[in-house]
């Protein structure tokens, strides 16, 4: 079946482009709350879920050996924008490993912080694997290794110990088997696996509540969500939707992004998990989904809900600065 339309761009009062979509709300005990579209379909969540792939961070006694803060921990789920306050703090968690970026196997890339580029090229510097946006993640991986003593040699292999690690938490938290026959090679290199979106958002909504999960599982994951929430700027950058939309939700919202067009997302205070995919894979379209799903969960009246619905509708213009047009959410999303 055909996807709705979620999404319109508008340019004057005409609609330009459209985008397609679904959108899965789950709670904790696998209700459907909220389905949109094909929720059943086997979606690459890419980034989405870094916060799951965290968990071994945390379960290992990894994070607390090396005194790592709310800070380190959100960079450890963070899809960053290669900012220095990110590539710094991604070279001291490396450092209190005693590694440096020399052990990372995602590849390099610019910032996709456009200030932060043109800062680098100024001074005549190239991107290190430190500017990759995964390189905190990656930078937990590695430190996960050390202190269990597991040689990192090839980390990001599907098959190695560490991705053995983040599998069995992805499987056990989404409740979707991650076997090879749904495994690609994500863009920093690990392993991802394609799982359905009910699933998806089944996970976030165990991530929230701690329920289906053990006793360690669960503390690992309320850490996790509350280190994100409280250093939002760690999971993204400035001007970024993650960073933007947990800032507002001050505690109570946890919003990751995806490639092609992902979102995972929880409310701890309704138990909700969320999970939405844009068909195109276009982010602003993305951004505009969660956004108004994140709004409609919210009761009419809460000051957060307002705030979710207006950056559900963004404003765009042009180069100098004059109002064009815009993208709104549809009547199949906000209805």
């Amino acid at each position: 079946m055909d996807n709705p339309v979620l999404v319109e761009v508008l340019r004057g009062g005409l609609v330009e482009s459209r985008h397609r979509g679904a959108v899965a709300v789950v709670d904790a005990d696998g209700k459907s709350v909220m389905e949109i579209g094909n929720i059943e379909r086997a979606t690459f969540p890419r980034s989405a879920v870094k916060a799951i792939q965290a968990l071994p961070l945390l379960e290992s006694g990894a994070a607390d050996a090396f005194g790592f803060s709310d800070r380190e921990i959100a960079l450890a789920c963070a899809s960053h924008s290669g900012e220095p306050d990110h590539t710094e703090l991604a070279r001291q968690m490396l450092a209190k490993a005693g590694l440096d970026e020399s052990a990372y196997e995602c590849g390099a890339h610019w910032p996709t912080a456009h200030r932060a580029t043109v800062e680098l090229a100024r001074s005549g510097g190239s991107p290190t694997q430190l500017h990759n946006n995964c390189s905190g993640k990656h930078a937990g991986f590695l430190c996960t290794c050390v202190h269990r003593g597991i040689d990192h040699h090839g980390y990001v292999a599907q098959g190695h110990r560490m991705q053995e690690m983040v599998r069995e938490a992805l499987e056990s938290v989404t409740g979707a088997a991650h076997d090879v026959d749904v495994c690609g090679t994500d863009g920093c290199s690990i392993p991802t696996y394609a799982v359905p979106l009910r699933n998806l958002a089944l996970g976030f909504a165990r991530m929230a509540t701690g329920n289906g999960l053990s006793r360690e599982r669960a503390a690992a994951a309320r850490r996790i969500f509350a280190a994100c929430m409280a250093e939002p700027f760690y999971v993204a950058g400035t001007g970024r939707a993650d960073t933007d939309m947990m800032e507002a939700g001050r505690g109570r919202i946890f919003t990751k992004t995806g490639a092609e067009g992902v979102f995972c997302a929880a409310i701890p205070e309704l138990g909700f998990g969320i999970a939405i995919k844009c068909d195109d894979g276009a982010t602003r379209a993305s951004e505009v989904m969660i956004a108004e799903t994140l709004a409609k969960l919210l009761p009419e009246g809460d000051r957060l809900r307002s705030s979710l619905a207006a950056m559900a509708r963004p404003v765009l213009k042009n180069w100098r600065g004059i109002e064009v047009g815009g993208l709104r959410p549809t009547e199949a999303l906000a209805g």
